[in-house]
């Protein structure tokens, strides 16, 4: 169906167009023999031989027109018109226009080599940007590379998938605004791209717009504001599938519209089934809110679909039930984790110590945290810097000391600049003045200036050991450098 609406409508553009885009004159007085004997050439020469003969067949070069016709007797042979289309460019031998690069476009698509086809709209777009013809309707290349795909289309027997590929082409070059007027073009005939590319081009929008725009967009693409018998009508048939719902849902998420993602939620149960990530992104939304309660009855509804979680849910559910306190909550589903043989990832784990963190529970973190490390599992600096925190907080500064040199040992990890501030203070309560001073030379070798918060750990250190003269000259110095304390 789609083919044939797109043969009318090729036709519809057709008239006079022709005439513009192939006005060029022809360099090679014989055209129809000079089509004749390329394309001779081409086939029937030995690949050694071609090229030099064809470069004698041609001294005066190619029209884009007569590009096209070659290209039209090449349609079986689609690697040898690629390979005539690049041997042109290369040797300049024809100055390519659009009619001419929408002929090979087609062939390739033809014969569904669609990265070659892809690559070209590319390059085409690319050339269309850098060069001003009097003859194109639109001021963008990717409109005017469409209008002449479908013009076209019919005679090149071309596959309707082309207009995905210049979709996606669009896209890739953040060409939002054409892609969303491409798709128009071809819905306004019933003729609708895949649900792939609608999904990738609700998803640019959503980016580019915002997510009311792009919301906007997958209710016009998919008709979802009209009757039914109009899209009948219109022959169209496309209907979101799941990745609309949950790109949709990952951008809302992104956003904090957890309302929204509920709409969105409900409409996809009514038009169809869920997968395990679409659960995994609503129960995200729910544990940032702290609705455990809500995460829950979802991970129970997604068990009972016979959905197997996996990492990313395990750890959604573990991270929600850490970030409200719940540790003991999140360990069984850690614990329910290992038992499925579900890999537990960096993240897993950084949860577990966040939570630890919160609890104020230095023993657990610290056991979490080694297992992790007995792992290979790389930690953020922000998780060693809670165990930092914690253990310096007990008055554990030796053992915090410790865990930062291993860490930066074996995962070449740079504390931050907190953790050096923590460990700087702990040290100087305990009067090792000489390691405190060490640490915070590393510091500024890091990149990371003293603030008051060192002055004050090391005036208050050389106090306690009665050195008066070096917390009065370090006082000093804090004022020289205008150092609040």
């Amino acid at each position: 169906m789609a083919i044939q609406v797109l043969e009318q409508f090729s036709q519809t553009l057709r008239p006079k167009a022709w005439a513009l885009l192939f006005s060029s004159s022809c360099s090679n007085h014989d055209s129809p023999s000079l089509v004749t004997d390329v394309v001779t050439i081409l086939i029937n020469h030995r690949s050694k031989s071609r090229w030099s003969n064809l470069r004698s067949a041609c001294p005066n070069g190619i029209e884009p027109r007569e590009f096209s016709q070659i290209t039209l007797h090449l349609k079986n042979k689609p690697q040898l018109a690629l390979r005539f289309f690049l041997w042109t460019k290369s040797k300049s031998l024809c100055h390519h226009n659009l009619a001419s690069y929408a002929s090979i476009i087609h062939l390739l698509a033809r014969a569904r080599l669609s990265s070659h086809a892809y690559n070209l709209i590319r390059t085409t777009i690319r050339d269309s940007d850098q060069t001003d013809d009097l003859n194109c309707r639109f001021a963008s290349p990717p409109l005017n590379l469409f209008e002449t795909l479908v013009k076209t289309y019919r005679d090149s027997g071309s596959a309707p998938f082309v207009f995905d590929l210049l979709i996606k082409a669009c896209l890739d070059s953040r060409k939002v605004d054409p892609s969303v007027e491409i798709v128009r073009m071809l819905l306004s005939r019933g003729i609708s791209p895949k649900v792939s590319t609608l999904n990738s081009l609700i998803t640019g929008v959503c980016r580019s717009r915002g997510v009311d725009a792009g919301y906007a967009i997958y209710r016009e693409f998919f008709r979802l504001d009209e009757e039914k018998n109009e899209i009948s009508r219109r022959g169209l048939r496309v209907t979101p599938n799941v990745h609309t719902y949950n790109e949709l849902m990952l951008c809302c998420y992104q956003d904090g519209l957890v309302e929204r993602m509920e709409e969105l939620w409900h409409e996809m149960r009514s038009n169809c089934k869920p997968n395990a990530y679409s659960y995994s992104v609503l129960m995200a939304a729910f544990c940032e809110e702290g609705r455990m309660g809500h995460a829950e009855k979802l991970w129970e509804e997604m068990r009972k679909e016979k959905m197997e979680p996996d990492v990313v849910s395990y750890n959604t559910i573990i991270g929600g039930f850490c970030k409200i306190g719940d540790v003991v909550r999140a360990e069984e589903f850690f614990r329910e984790m290992e038992l499925a043989s579900v890999e537990a990832t960096a993240s897993t784990y950084e949860h577990l110590v966040k939570g630890y963190f919160s609890a104020g529970d230095v023993d657990s973190a610290v056991l979490v945290y080694e297992d992790m490390s007995r792992r290979d599992l790389r930690p953020d600096a922000s998780t060693l810097d809670m165990v930092v925190r914690l253990l310096c907080d007990k008055g554990r500064v030796e053992e915090a000391v410790e865990f930062v040199k291993r860490a930066v040992s074996k995962f070449d990890l740079i504390p931050s600049e907190k953790s050096y501030e923590v460990l700087i203070k702990g040290l100087c309560f305990e009067g090792r003045m000489e390691e405190a001073l060490k640490l915070q030379a590393e510091m500024v070798g890091k990149g990371f200036q003293p603030k008051s918060e060192v002055y004050d750990a090391f005036v208050d250190g050389y106090i306690r050991q009665g050195n008066e003269e070096m917390a009065r000259a370090l006082r000093k110095e804090m004022l020289q450098n205008e150092i609040q304390s």
